[in-house]
């Protein structure tokens, strides 16, 4: 069951009518339970009772912390001074073990599944041990990492580590339950917090039509950003990239330009699909995706693209490694380690890691650069000049999209070979034929301008929204919901392919 499906509609159908017809927040909340375990059992049946073991070795960590505190606080009035301080002492280290028990258990659980093939391999390769390299394709070929697993894992850390600094534990099952297995946003998020959702689900109402027409219309410009364009791209890029070696250097320049928009406009799609879930079910989930590829330099652009997962690393791990506050060099050092945490996040291959290790360079070098203007005043208003805007955003697409090369054949024989072919190198005959007349029937200029209309188009959607600040009325928006699903239905390619996020 896909979200852009006939299926996944009647099944959010099904579900609205059910969780709104009870009054109870107790049958509503077993109410979603159900349909997100009945949700990932359409797509991989075979993990659900792991889900549900992880789920509750999460509560039972999360109250073992909490209890600790509350502990700590009922003892006071009966222990002296120094007493108590050797026992909250005591109770502090409890907690803090208790703590690091989770994050390395969601950590194996994580490795187990999605680097075990690769860990071994890369030893295997490293010291040229045959059997160990065929047990890394062994388990390769074997295992198949449970959807989502990635997103899971760093929602349980959090939801922890959130416990272990003050926030409550939650003492009910059902609700974290409900929480953790959400299906909108289970198997590529967003990544949430307990709290935020918990709050929703005390004060929530029917939604009124203003929100309904919100969910609908973010679910059909979910389908409109996959359906009629991301997987039209998706056909351009996987000819492109799949027969490479037959490919020009423009053509490799014009399929990494393609693949940075698809990816943005098939996640995206994805995240606005599961926010307009969540509105009809009356939750507001926290937007991934801030225009970012309006981003004039690395630091912005990493806090408008998958925001969630930014404000996660943020929080829990750049600011805790002491962030900003301890020098420069420090500092850098804390970039580089959180961009080669993310990289190593979205996939087990070297390609994801040189892709972190150079978003960690550009966005030191961008640090510097900074510093450097701070103590010019003159280099500071050139940066903030027109000229100077312009290349700082020309400079910071080139290198997103360049690293994207890395994102999309995270093998590096693959990934080095179209880096060292990106100048100099002409197309086969035949590459032009094959893959633009016949396959999408445009001349690469032609599809070269489609692709600029497209972000010209971009650019406008932005100015109104960021600029201007204007948006369409709920009535404009319920009105244009059936023109664009009527148009995913008619125009979208057949076979479309999953969503590129579920591989992470």
């Amino acid at each position: 069951m896909t979200l852009l499906s006939i299926t996944y509609a009647l099944f959010l159908l099904s579900v609205l009518g059910i969780y709104w017809s009870f009054a109870r927040q107790e049958l509503r909340l077993w109410t979603l339970l159900i349909a997100s375990l009945v949700f990932y059992a359409s797509l991989q049946v075979a993990y659900v009772p792991l889900m549900l073991i992880v789920v509750v070795i999460n509560y039972w960590l999360g109250l073992a912390i909490g209890e600790s505190a509350s502990l700590s606080q009922q003892a006071v009035a009966s222990l002296s001074e120094e007493d108590w301080q050797f026992a909250q002492q005591d109770w502090n280290q409890r907690r803090l073990k208790t703590l690091w028990v989770g994050i390395i258990l969601n950590i194996l659980l994580l490795i187990s599944f999605k680097y075990v093939p690769f860990l071994l391999g890369t030893v295997g390769t490293w010291f040229n041990l045959a059997d160990v390299k065929s047990s890394a394709s062994w388990v390769s070929a074997s295992l198949v990492a449970p959807l989502g697993l990635s997103f899971f894992c760093f929602e349980c850390i959090a939801y922890l580590i959130d416990v272990y600094r003050g926030a409550p534990a939650t003492r009910e099952f059902l609700p974290f339950a409900a929480y953790k297995l959400f299906f909108p946003k289970l198997i590529s998020g967003p990544i949430t917090r307990y709290q935020p959702f918990l709050t929703q689900l005390q004060t929530q109402t029917f939604p009124k039509p203003e929100r309904i027409s919100e969910g609908l219309w973010l679910i059909a410009c979910g389908a409109v950003k996959k359906g009629l364009i991301a997987d039209r791209l998706n056909i351009f890029v996987n000819l492109s990239f799949d027969n490479m070696q037959r490919a020009g250097s423009g053509d490799l320049w014009l399929a990494t330009f393609a693949y940075g928009l698809q990816l943005y406009l098939d996640f995206s799609g994805y995240v606005d699909i599961v926010r307009g879930s969540a509105i009809l079910l009356g939750f507001d989930l926290p937007e991934n995706f801030d225009f970012p590829y309006f981003s004039a330099n690395i630091a912005t652009f990493w806090r408008r693209w998958h925001m969630t997962l930014g404000d996660w690393l943020r929080n829990y791990l750049y600011f805790p490694l002491g962030g900003s506050r301890k020098g420069l060099l420090r500092t850098c050092v804390n970039l580089m380690i959180i961009m080669l945490i993310a990289g190593i996040w979205h996939g087990a291959a070297w390609g994801f890691v040189v892709w972190g290790a150079l978003h960690g360079l550009a966005l030191v070098l961008h640090r510097l650069t900074d510093t450097q203007s701070a103590q010019f005043p003159w280099l500071k208003s050139w940066w903030q000049s027109w000229p100077g805007v312009a290349l700082a955003w020309l400079l910071t697409q080139v290198t997103v999209f360049t690293c994207w090369i890395f994102f999309r054949l995270p093998n590096l024989k693959d990934s080095g070979w179209v880096i060292a072919h990106l100048w100099g190198h002409q197309a086969d005959a035949q590459f032009v034929q094959k893959v633009y007349v016949d396959s999408i029937g445009l001349e690469p200029l032609q599809l070269a301008i489609v692709l600029w209309v497209l972000v010209a188009l971009m650019a406008v959607a932005y100015a109104v929204n960021q600029g201007l600040k204007l948006q369409l009325s709920w009535t404009m928006k319920i009105m244009l919901v059936p023109l664009c699903l009527y148009a995913v239905w008619l125009l979208s390619p057949d076979g479309s392919p999953p969503y590129i996020y579920f591989d992470f």
